[in-house]
């Protein structure tokens, strides 16, 4: 996966930017070391071991592993924010069904593209703490608002006769156990068949058929 960080030489850089620095190498170190040998199996010391840093740096930056496991799930999720930011930022006036084909590619690909960042999003935080699974369900409702958002402002789309906040926890629930399951997966498809089958359900949710039996 990923090797032992050697590189730390802080010369001209500010507190700031060397705790930046710091902290982006333990996040990576944390990516390896929880896909590797799983965060329950895990240890501070392995963590520093990986990242080349020391166990009392660790503590200038983080109280916990658990801290360090939501700070590397966050990580993953701000890599996908941007990545959809940029892609529907090509799309302007797309369809419904060109913007959640675009929008979804530019998610997964960030998500699973490093297959570290799949297993601690998909795998390794579910169940850590009552705290990590509130703040997993935060990141899901932010992702909820967001498709709303975005699903709004386009003009063939209806709100779900269900509702958004029930639509959104329905289509997150199955983007989620379908990317949990494809990381486990010795044998995985292609990404764009994870695409294929949830823009298929969103599409579903967000234009419904207007057909009558």
């Amino acid at each position: 996966m990923g090797t032992p960080q050697t590189r730390h030489s802080y010369s001209g850089q500010s507190v700031l930017e060397r705790r930046a620095e710091r902290r982006a190498l333990f996040v990576d170190a944390a990516l390896t070391v929880f896909a590797d040998r799983s965060y329950a199996k895990s240890s501070v010391t392995e963590i520093c071991s990986t990242a080349g840093l020391s166990r009392r740096q660790f503590y200038e930056e983080y109280s916990s592993r658990e801290d360090l496991l939501m700070a590397a799930y966050d990580a993953a999720h701000q890599a996908a924010r941007d990545a959809v930011a940029a892609a529907l930022a090509d799309t302007t006036g797309g369809s419904a069904r060109e913007l959640v084909t675009v929008g979804l590619t530019a998610y997964l690909d960030a998500m699973v593209s490093d297959i570290r960042r799949a297993k601690v999003a998909y795998v390794e935080v579910v169940g850590v703490s009552e705290r990590v699974e509130q703040h997993r369900l935060g990141v899901r409702d932010e992702w909820a608002n967001t498709i709303e958002a975005i699903a709004s402002n386009v003009p063939e789309v209806r709100a779900p006769a269900c509702g958004w906040p029930t639509a959104m926890a329905g289509f997150i629930g199955a983007l989620n156990g379908a990317a949990h399951h494809w990381s486990m997966d010795e044998q995985r498809p292609p990404v764009r068949a994870l695409v294929e089958m949830l823009s298929t359900l969103l599409f579903a949710l967000l234009i419904p058929s207007t057909s009558e039996g």
